[in-house]
C-alpha cells in the first residue's frame, strides 16, 4: 500500500502560478525605467599633485593660477607674480548670503577677472583652489562651478564659456599671523611641561 502512494504523489505535476511574479515585474519594470531617467551622475576630474613630483622638475614659467579661497574673500593669484584681485565675500563685517548679492559682487567680478586672464593665456586649463581651514563643502563646489565656467552676454545671446576646466584642491598657506599665534601656542605648551 505504501508504493501505492508514493507512485501517485509522483504522477501529479504541480504547476508554477507565476502570475503575481508577472504582477510584479509589469509594475516594477516601468518603476525603475522612470527613475533611471532622473538620476543624473557628474563626474568631476580632480588633478591633485602627485607624491613623488618635486618642485623644480617643470623648466618652463607659465601661469600657475590659484585661488585663495576664505570665509572673508576669494584671493585670485598667481603662485609666482602674486597677488591679481581680491574679492570680498562680506559686506559690513558678515558673509553674504543672498543669491543675488552674491552673484553681483562676488562672482560676476570673479567671471570677469578669469575672463581676462583666459583671453590672455587661452591654452591654460588648470587652476588650484587653496581652502583655507572653516571654509564649507557648499563654498567649494559653488567656486569650482564657477572657475571652470561662465555665462557672458555676446550678441544679445548668453553663451557658456569654458574657463579652467582642471579645477585641483589643496590647502591654503597659513598667514603670518596663524603661524606666529600656532608658535607661540607651542612654546606656551612646551613651557607647560
Amino acid at each position: 500500500m505504501k508504493l501505492g502512494r508514493k507512485k501517485k504523489r509522483m504522477q501529479e505535476t504541480v504547476e508554477l502560478n507565476i502570475t503575481a511574479f508577472l504582477n510584479l515585474m509589469v509594475i516594477l519594470v516601468p518603476f525603475l525605467l522612470i527613475t533611471a531617467v532622473f538620476s543624473r551622475m557628474t563626474v568631476l576630474e580632480l588633478n591633485l599633485p602627485n607624491l613623488n613630483a618635486k618642485p623644480g622638475e617643470d623648466q618652463d614659467i607659465k601661469l600657475q593660477l590659484q585661488i585663495v579661497v576664505s570665509e572673508e574673500e576669494l584671493v585670485v593669484q598667481d603662485a609666482i607674480l602674486g597677488v591679481i584681485k581680491r574679492i570680498s565675500r562680506t559686506e559690513n563685517g558678515s558673509v553674504i548670503d543672498d543669491p543675488e548679492q552674491m552673484q553681483r559682487r562676488v562672482w560676476k567680478p570673479l567671471a570677469d577677472v578669469l575672463i581676462e586672464i583666459k583671453s590672455r593665456f587661452p591654452d591654460e586649463q588648470g587652476i588650484a583652489l587653496l581652502l583655507e581651514r572653516g571654509v564649507s563643502y557648499k563654498t567649494m563646489i559653488s567656486v569650482m562651478d564657477h572657475v571652470r565656467s561662465a555665462d557672458i552676454v555676446q550678441a544679445a545671446t548668453l553663451e557658456t564659456v569654458e574657463l579652467f576646466p582642471q579645477v585641483s584642491i589643496g590647502d591654503a598657506p597659513s598667514t603670518a599671523a596663524e603661524s606666529e599665534s600656532e608658535e607661540g601656542e607651542t612654546v606656551v605648551e612646551g613651557e607647560a611641561s
